[in-house]
């Protein structure tokens, strides 16, 4: 054999392990939950930061109950059947159906974990679960109240749209909404909708209420349908402050979290677990970037003006 052959058949026999053992058999996990466009881009991207590449060295397995609620415990089955290294719940409904699911769970976007028992603290998770929050703690129902306040001064009539089959709303309203109410002196009204052909009642039950304004509470059926939410506040000339980013493209206000940022630091869990983390030594993390929105054209349209003392306080406005 040549010198340069003996070489280069050398250089393969002890490269080629090494390259073998970086790359090893591709990790599967499960992603139970809804992605947008701008969620699901943050969330590759947090990804290959870490040297994950969907579709080379990490298979997804993506389920959505979106479109059927009514399975979401079996779709939750499902995808634990198929035993992946790991699950990403987006949504308190996605991490509630995997709370006894015996693999290890990263959940996104989930308000309260403790109150909701995924975690007996945020320092200390303790289970099999940890994620990141999708707020921090303090009056932050009160702040969106506030806002709306600012907006329209006479504002005494709020109607909330919930979807109680979201455990992190029935537990807003039973704990956090009637002793907000009572300290703003204002006046709630909860309209409800758990499916898309609700909407439309929904929006009618806050009209017929007199409703002078409302907040829409962070939901993945809100998510999907958000430009029918807009469109029906628009069409109820009803002022709304929304908790996504989403909803800047003709909402009013949007008053919430970098929920981009959170899908792409949900990467860093990945690849920390992957490595062998377990999610009980993991602290649950909280947002740290947060948007205030305001549509102008919008305002306009509700014949609304905008005093400069918000307007100063915004992230972006919209003209």
């Amino acid at each position: 054999m040549k010198r340069r052959e003996f070489m280069a058949t050398a250089a393969v026999l002890v490269v080629s392990p090494r390259r073998l053992g970086a790359q090893g058999r591709p990790r599967r996990i499960g992603f139970f939950g809804f992605l947008d466009p701008i969620a699901r881009e943050a969330w590759r991207t947090g990804l290959r930061e870490r040297g994950w590449i969907e579709g080379k060295n990490l298979l997804i397995e993506y389920r959505n109950y979106a479109d059927a609620s009514d399975r979401l415990q079996t779709s939750a089955a499902e995808l634990v059947a198929l035993a992946p290294d790991l699950i990403v719940a987006a949504g308190p409904q996605a991490a509630s159906a995997l709370k006894s699911a015996a693999i290890p769970i990263v959940f996104v976007v989930v308000a309260d974990p403790v109150g909701l028992g995924l975690v007996q603290s945020l320092s200390r998770p303790g289970g099999n679960m940890t994620g990141l929050t999708s707020w921090v703690p303090g009056d932050w129902f009160g702040k969106q109240i506030e806002i709306l306040r600012e907006l329209i001064p006479h504002a005494a009539k709020i109607a909330l749209l919930v979807n109680r089959d979201n455990p992190m709303h029935r537990l807003l309203l039973a704990e956090e909404v009637p002793s907000t109410a009572r300290k703003r002196g204002v006046a709630l009204s909860i309209v409800e909708a758990t499916k898309t052909e609700e909407l439309d009642t929904a929006f009618a039950s806050a009209a017929a209420q007199r409703a002078d304004a409302m907040i829409v509470f962070g939901d993945i059926l809100t998510i999907r349908q958000a430009p029918r939410v807009v469109g029906l506040a628009a069409e109820y000339h009803l002022p709304a402050i929304y908790f996504f980013r989403q909803f800047a493209d003709g909402g009013l206000v949007v008053y919430g979290p970098d929920i981009a940022d959170l899908f792409r630091r949900a990467g860093g869990y990945v690849d920390k677990i992957l490595k062998g983390a377990k999610p009980a030594d993991l602290p649950v993390e909280q947002p740290t970037k947060f948007e205030l929105v305001i549509n102008m054209k919008t305002a306009k349209a509700l014949d609304l003006t905008v005093p400069p003392s918000l307007l100063v306080r915004a992230d972006e406005v919209i003209e």
